[in-house]
């Protein structure tokens, strides 16, 4: 016999003699922790932090808006070396180029490979036309990669090297976009998540600020170019639901990137940039909304963007290569249905089905039909046709034997005599 307390087992105590019906030394264990499925985001936890995380960040703007530096201050890491500025004599590259950094971070003992696509080159020729096409076949060569791991045997190491993020830059003009601003967004807002960036913000005044954001917003809209929101679940705390709507408020981030440290005016020691009026500060969020956008694009919603690459644009494009192919989609795979109404609707196609045969049959029957009263119409035709011949026959025989009587009758000879058989003057006695 044994006894249970809170799930612990109870084991009997033997006897000198080595029986175990005394309980004299009862030993009950009491479980460290709670017992049910809300440890598996602890389990997840665990797994992904062992695992790792990839992320893929593609930067695209002009020469000269800071991008490398931008990147530098988001992940606090020396990715790009200084530039060294080409001098007038060098040859200059023809066309985009397509250049990526890795680097292993570690922070907390959470381990992120990160992967940063530079495009340098946009947007500094004489003709930006296509300009774009370079980057969007680098786009849809790393899914073209990811789609082949997919199809392979063995799945087990797929490495995701899709871009997760795209970083554009934006001239601060204070006036507009630029129509290569429109036409690569336009071209590349169903491929990646666009996230516009309006560069160097400290040389436009808080209103200048304000209202190029306003004007850039409404050219996303008139040509309608999706870019990323950060999304909103349900039963989300007020707390979160601010922040969210703080940070899409914030859209384009007006940025000033600088990894250098200064010191300001009252003794701190800042990332920031020096001028003769004053410091303006990285991290501080009444200077620029760097702060923002480290929040959503490190912080808060990095997983988000992972998500939304994999669930919606990866997907769609996906589906679209696979049809243009020609592989189709079964609609009723894996499809969700209701036993009771799958039985209803197999039974109302059995009866349109057997409906259906009736109908064919009964179309064969009455075809068959007409086809047997016409053959029998043509033969009645046929022996009317036969029968009258034959009685015409009849007739016209009967009434040349009836001549025969009569002439036997009246001593004619049935045969006409011959002309110039008789002479004149005599006569048959």
């Amino acid at each position: 016999m044994a006894d249970y307390e809170n799930g612990d087992a109870a084991s009997p105590s033997p006897t000198p003699n080595g029986s175990a019906h005394g309980f004299s030394n009862i030993v009950r264990k009491k479980l460290m922790g709670y017992v049910g499925f809300a440890n598996l985001p602890n389990q997840v936890h665990r797994k992904s932090v062992k695992k790792g995380f990839q992320f893929t960040a593609m930067v695209v703007g002009e020469s000269g808006l800071g991008k490398s530096t931008l990147i530098n201050t988001l992940f606090n890491t020396q990715l790009y070396p200084r530039k060294v500025p080409l001098p007038p004599s060098a040859e200059r590259p023809k066309t985009v180029a397509i250049e990526s950094i890795t680097a292993d971070i570690e922070e907390n003992g959470v381990r992120l490979r990160l992967t940063v696509v530079d495009t340098p080159g946009f947007g500094d020729f004489v003709d930006n036309d296509e300009s774009w096409k370079p980057i969007l076949e680098n786009i849809e060569a790393r899914f073209d990669e990811y789609l082949e791991q997919e199809n392979r045997v063995n799945r087990q190491k797929i490495v995701d090297n899709r871009v997760h993020a795209c970083l554009y830059f934006i001239q601060p003009t204070g006036h507009s976009l630029k129509q290569l601003d429109i036409e690569f967004m336009r071209r590349l807002h169903t491929k990646v998540n666009l996230i516009p960036v309006i560069a160097k913000a400290d040389t436009l005044t808080d209103e200048e600020i304000v209202s190029f954001k306003q004007r850039v917003l409404s050219d996303i809209a008139e040509h309608n170019i999706r870019i990323f929101q950060a999304p909103i679940y349900e039963n989300e705390d007020e707390e979160t639901v601010a922040e969210t709507e703080e940070i899409a408020s914030k859209i384009p981030f007006a940025v000033v990137g600088s990894d250098q440290e200064v010191d300001t005016p009252d003794g701190r020691t800042v990332r920031g940039r020096s001028y003769p009026w004053g410091v303006v500060e990285v991290d501080n969020e009444d200077h620029c909304d760097f702060v923002k956008l480290r929040q959503m694009l490190v912080r808060t919603y990095m997983e988000e963007l992972r998500e939304h690459t994999n669930l919606h644009l990866y997907e769609n494009w996906r589906s679209e290569k696979l049809h243009a192919m020609g592989v189709a989609q079964d609609s009723s795979v894996f499809k969700e249905v209701n036993p009771a109404a799958k039985l209803a609707e197999e039974r109302t196609l059995h009866e349109a089905k057997l409906a259906k045969m009736e109908a064919e049959m009964r179309m064969v029957f009455q075809q068959k039909v007409s086809e047997k009263e016409a053959r029998l119409k043509q033969s009645e035709e046929e022996l009317y046709a036969r029968h009258k011949e034959m009685k015409e026959a009849l007739e016209k025989q009967r009434g040349e034997l009836e001549d025969k009587k009569r002439r036997i009758e009246s001593g004619r000879p049935l045969t006409p005599e011959k002309g110039g058989s008789r002479k004149k003057g005599f006569l048959r006695p």
